[in-house]
Parts: structure tokens; C-alpha cells; sequence
């Protein structure tokens, strides 16, 4: 299989996985609902993040369209990288990690883009509908992107003694997440460790004009 088909491949597995994984979530679990998977340390607990990746937020009333829009933007700069590398036959290893960071990307597009038109209103006492006959829960751009991946792995408190949060609760890890946030993380630490493997390929290194 060429590389080209691979990175096809990869990019469209992970989205169906990730848009069926949330929507299943968003029609069938209450907004905060948790499952337990493995034990109290992986949970399934349904939120919806209105910002960034891993649950961040971010203010302001323009903040989350020129979030989406940015999301837009780099996806196209990405799928372009991407093209070009393809084309240079870059090593296999860069290309999947560029189509995972390139999925998971277009993957909270979709939900930032058009699931306050497809969706009615997540709450607490019951699972949102898909296509309600009101119409959505928000315009276009406006969508909230669906988490639920928590790992809880140590939950605990601070000592007393310790300065600020003394007494206070401390979890880790405390982020809740989604298959195309953990699509993206997995592919930019795989570039992180393997970047000199991936770059030394003479295809990717700079050109010297300098010699004739």
C-alpha cells in the first residue's frame, strides 16, 4: 500500500471512531454522566468543551470562532504539509504521525462546526437529539466539542502543610479528553522521539544553493 493510501486510511479510521465514539455519547449519556471502564482510574464521564484541547477553555464571546476558524486554517496548512510530503516520499513513520495530527484536528472541526446545528441541548437530566425538529442547540461555529476520556489515576489530597492548596484535592491526570485530542498528542510525541530518523531523510533536508 502506498503511502498516500495509508495516510487515507489512518485519516478516515480515526474519524469514524471518533464521530461514532461522540455521538454515541452525546445521544445515550446525560450531560456529566460517568462509566466506569477500569476500575475508579479510566472512566467514560461526558463533557462538552466549548474551547481548546483537553477541556481548556477560552473567553470571550469571538473566542470560540476564531478558535475554529484557526482549527480550519491549520488543518488545510496541515493536509498541504502532509500532500508534499507524500509526494517527496517522506518516510511512512512521519506520514502516519502528520494523517494522526491531521484527524484528530478535523475531528473537533466537526463538532466545533456543526454539532450545535445537529444536536439539541446536552443537560443533566437527559441525552441530547440528533436532528431535533426545533432545530439545534447553537449557530454554526458555535458547537461544543465532546470529551469523555478520564483517567483519574491518583486522586488524593495536598498536605496541610503544603503552601496554597493545602488540604486541597489533587488528581491526576485531571484533563478530560477525546479519541482525536489523544489522535493528535500520539502523533506530535511520536515526531518528538523519532525526529531524527524522520528528518534525516535527504528528501526533507534543505537545499545549499551555495554549490553549483
Amino acid at each position: 500500500m502506498s503511502n498516500g493510501k495509508k495516510a487515507i486510511l489512518i485519516i478516515i479510521i480515526i474519524l469514524i471512531i471518533d464521530q461514532v465514539f461522540k455521538i454515541w455519547i452525546k445521544t445515550h449519556m446525560t450531560m456529566g454522566q460517568t462509566i466506569p471502564v477500569i476500575g475508579n482510574w479510566f472512566l467514560i464521564r461526558f463533557i462538552e468543551n466549548p474551547g481548546m484541547a483537553f477541556g481548556l477553555d477560552i473567553p470571550g464571546k469571538l473566542g470560540k470562532p476564531v478558535l475554529t476558524v484557526f482549527r480550519m486554517i491549520a488543518v488545510i496548512a496541515i493536509s498541504w504539509y502532509l500532500y508534499t510530503l507524500i509526494k517527496k516520499k517522506a518516510p511512512a513513520g512521519l506520514i502516519i504521525c502528520i494523517s494522526l495530527i491531521l484527524a484528530g484536528a478535523f475531528g473537533n472541526i466537526i463538532d466545533s462546526a456543526f454539532y450545535g446545528l445537529i444536536f439539541s441541548e446536552s443537560t443533566y437530566a437527559a441525552p441530547a437529539v440528533i436532528f431535533p425538529e426545533g432545530g439545534g442547540y447553537a449557530p454554526f461555529l458555535y458547537g461544543r466539542v465532546v470529551d469523555m476520556l478520564y483517567f483519574p489515576i491518583i486522586e488524593t489530597h495536598y498536605p496541610n502543610w503544603f503552601p496554597w492548596v493545602g488540604g486541597e484535592e489533587f488528581v491526576f491526570f485531571r484533563p478530560i479528553f477525546n479519541i482525536a485530542d489523544s489522535s493528535i498528542s500520539i502523533g506530535v510525541v511520536l515526531i518528538l522521539i523519532f525526529q531524527k530518523s524522520f528528518f534525516k531523510h535527504s528528501s526533507l533536508q534543505p537545499t545549499d544553493n551555495t554549490k553549483n
